[in-house]
Parts: structure tokens; C-alpha cells; sequence
């Protein structure tokens, strides 16, 4: 029992988060951070699996402001990849996400929200202007 229970922590170790931010008004980005420490993850995952998704395709009026997948690195199994995407509301205190396949979405609530943009960017989602 102890060897699995170091085992899933040590696969859990592997995952991360990759960020990327958007650079202008157009849909260009670059890579903007990582996310690699077990806590965070483990922290933004939770905000994730708890979010209240709706079945939905939305058209925004921009590109989102940033692009954030959680990766899987497992040696004996293809890396796992799950993809979203996040808006920045206009009142710039909750933010709306898509999950990348286009057909989930949700807008987070404002402590929700600064958790999650904490994490992903580490910027606190007040210190916008």
C-alpha cells in the first residue's frame, strides 16, 4: 500500500501546467510560464473538476487571453493533454473559461477566479488595470 501511494504521488509530481499568454489584439501567442509545482496543480485541477460546466458552444468577441493545458508526462504512456481557455471579464474580477474542444463553458466566481488566475499567471487578478 505504501509503494502505490508513493508511486501515485510520484506520477502526480509529473503533471504541470503550461501557460500561454496572448500577445496584441490578434490570436498569436507565446509561451508565457509553467507550472510545475505539485501544490498549484494540484490546487488549479481542483478548480477545474469542481467547476460546474455548461454545455455550450460561445462566440466571444476577442481571442482568449490566455491558453492553459495540464500535462501528463508518463514514460510508458502517450502524454496526457487537456486544454482551456480563459477570458478575462470586463469588471477584470472573474474570468470565463472553454474547455479548447469548444463546447463547455463557465464563468467563475470571483474568488474562484482569483484563485485560478493566481495560479496560472502568477499575477493576482486585482493588480489589473
Amino acid at each position: 500500500m505504501i509503494i502505490a501511494g508513493c508511486s501515485n504521488q510520484e506520477e502526480s509530481k509529473k503533471q504541470k501546467i503550461e501557460v500561454d499568454k496572448r500577445i496584441g489584439s490578434e490570436d498569436k501567442y507565446e509561451e508565457f510560464s509553467e507550472v510545475t509545482d505539485y501544490e498549484q496543480v494540484k490546487k488549479a485541477k481542483k478548480i477545474i473538476n469542481n467547476i460546474a460546466w455548461e454545455n455550450k458552444i460561445v462566440s466571444m468577441v476577442r481571442p482568449p487571453d490566455y491558453r492553459f493545458a495540464f500535462q501528463f508526462k508518463n514514460p510508458e504512456k502517450e502524454a496526457k493533454v487537456v486544454s482551456y481557455e480563459l477570458w478575462i471579464g470586463p469588471n477584470k474580477d472573474r474570468v470565463e473559461l472553454v474547455v479548447d474542444a469548444g463546447d463547455q463553458y463557465s464563468q467563475l466566481d470571483s474568488n474562484k477566479s482569483a484563485e485560478l488566475f493566481e495560479i496560472i499567471t502568477g499575477t493576482k487578478l486585482s493588480s489589473l488595470k
